[in-house]
């Protein structure tokens, strides 16, 4: 999140709407498996309930894609730097990262706008940064963050796009640190340290090869379907599957 150090930001305030948990007795909790949740999906005639799991492992983010396959061919990830009044963004496009620009918006004018961001920019991932402490543990901002990760978890499924969470703790100390030795000046560095700090966590999430992120799964099994399809092959990675 943006740098506490700086006393020209905004004060916090708590603007966010708290995402519905899953009903009590529909979700199981799995042990020794942080990266997946596990959902209802069918049901077996015989044997009644079957539960599947959707994990990172079935729908696997680029960074892990890329480091399976070399010349794996797909779409961009959005780096999302989520603070209580403004948003940061950043892109990548390959292992070539980027700031892309500071959001002051929030509910579902944010929602809508990262969406039209990630469609400008040829994008099917959201890599959220959720803020744990030093100990790797969770804090009250990480309930935060999932709210609004799961609230665009469900629009973006709607287009087979996916979001991911990504450990952040630190990363706006390493972008207040990268913007000092790029040469930005005080100024610059108080209006696009959010957009830094989203660079940090996509580094991070590719230098990492995707390892620890966790996958935010909707609960509605029409939208599970539409991310394990994914989203339309672009014909500028896939011209061949629309050759004549």
């Amino acid at each position: 999140m943006y740098c506490q150090r700086l006393a020209a930001l905004p004060a916090q305030t708590d603007l966010f709407d708290l995402f519905l948990p899953f009903p009590i007795g529909t979700v199981p909790k799995v042990r020794n498996a942080p990266t997946s949740i596990q959902l209802p999906l069918t049901k077996n005639r015989k044997n009644g309930p079957r539960i599947s799991a959707i994990s990172t492992d079935e729908i696997p983010p680029n960074a892990r894609r890329r480091k399976r396959d070399p010349n794996w061919r797909g779409g961009f990830s959005v780096g999302v730097d989520l603070g209580m009044s403004r948003t940061g963004l950043a892109l990548s496009k390959g292992f070539n990262f980027r700031p892309l620009t500071v959001l002051n918006l929030r509910g579902q004018k944010l929602e809508d706008q990262l969406l039209e961001i990630a469609k400008q920019q040829e994008a099917d991932e959201f890599i959220v940064g959720l803020p744990k402490s030093s100990d790797g543990k969770e804090t009250p901002q990480s309930n935060k963050v999932r709210s609004v990760a799961g609230r665009l978890a469900v629009s973006a499924a709607q287009r087979g796009w996916r979001v991911y969470l990504q450990d952040e703790n630190g990363t706006s100390i390493e972008a207040m640190d990268r913007m000092i030795n790029v040469g930005l000046g005080k100024s610059d560095r108080q209006s696009k340290i959010d957009a830094y700090a989203a660079v940090m966590v996509l580094e991070r999430y590719f230098s990492m090869s995707g390892e620890g992120t966790e996958l935010v799964v909707p609960k509605n099994l029409d939208l599970q379907d539409k991310l394990r399809r994914g989203p339309p092959k672009d014909t500028d990675f896939y011209p061949e599957d629309y050759e004549d």
